[in-house]
């Protein structure tokens, strides 16, 4: 385990977070209508960090839900209306201890794959994929390695340890015998800013000779099960 891994709390100022409907909205937007969430869902976020997206979850009338995260301070930040849904865990052990228990229908990581190796990250994604129910669903969110403005966020964090590209996390589904359905930005600030953004993405499409397919600097990742 890195060594930065005994600061990480410290270096990210945590507290706890409050669900507001602009925060429903824009996981409705990104997270549940992409994956088709429902409240019947078996669901598990792995690296819930301070538990925002449980809290979502919990609003959603998710009952079947259940976060884990390796640093176990965040049990006194995570939102009291879903700390009895958190567990602090080593995701290898989870998994092993969970090999009898229920399959999930949704598994979620957000700024989590990128902590491990390419060769752990397929072990992870394999592993994770036999914990899937048959049309069980995965979302991933990593920083784009693709864009000039992803290496903020890659190189923003010490405990980063692989790069991803639309392509090559296409790349890594098919070696863990999955499909990567759909990958789509990240998508920060307001309605304005985004605008622009869309509007100087174009602009850089048409002048540069090999723009990248995401432009932001996080994508999100739809992974299923091939039948």
């Amino acid at each position: 385990m890195s060594v930065f891994y005994d600061t990480y709390g410290a270096s990210k100022s945590y507290t706890t977070p409050s669900l507001s409907q602009k925060h429903i909205a824009k996981f409705d937007n990104e997270v549940g209508n992409p994956a088709d969430l429902k409240s019947t869902h078996r669901c598990l976020e792995i690296g819930c960090g301070t538990g925002h997206f449980l809290s979502y979850l919990h609003h959603k009338d998710v009952t079947d839900l259940h976060g884990i995260d390796l640093d176990a301070s965040l049990a006194d930040v995570v939102p009291k209306s879903v700390r009895d849904h958190f567990e602090a865990a080593d995701v290898w052990g989870f998994l092993k201890t969970a090999a009898d228990k229920p399959k999930y229908d949704r598994i979620f990581m957000f700024d989590v794959f990128e902590h491990f190796l390419p060769e752990e990250g397929h072990k992870l994604l394999s592993k994770i994929g036999d914990r899937l129910n048959e049309d069980g669903v995965i979302v991933l969110k990593i920083p784009n390695a693709s864009s000039p403005w992803g290496l903020q966020y890659q190189n923003g964090d010490l405990t980063h340890l692989a790069n991803y590209t639309p392509d090559s996390i296409r790349q890594m589904a098919v070696s863990c015998q999955m499909k990567c359905t759909q990958c789509y930005p990240h998508l920060l600030g307001s309605k304005s800013r985004q605008w622009r953004d869309r509007v100087m993405q174009k602009f850089l499409n048409w002048a540069v000779a090999t723009p990248p397919e995401i432009w932001e600097g996080n994508f999100y990742a739809v992974i299923k099960k091939l039948r």
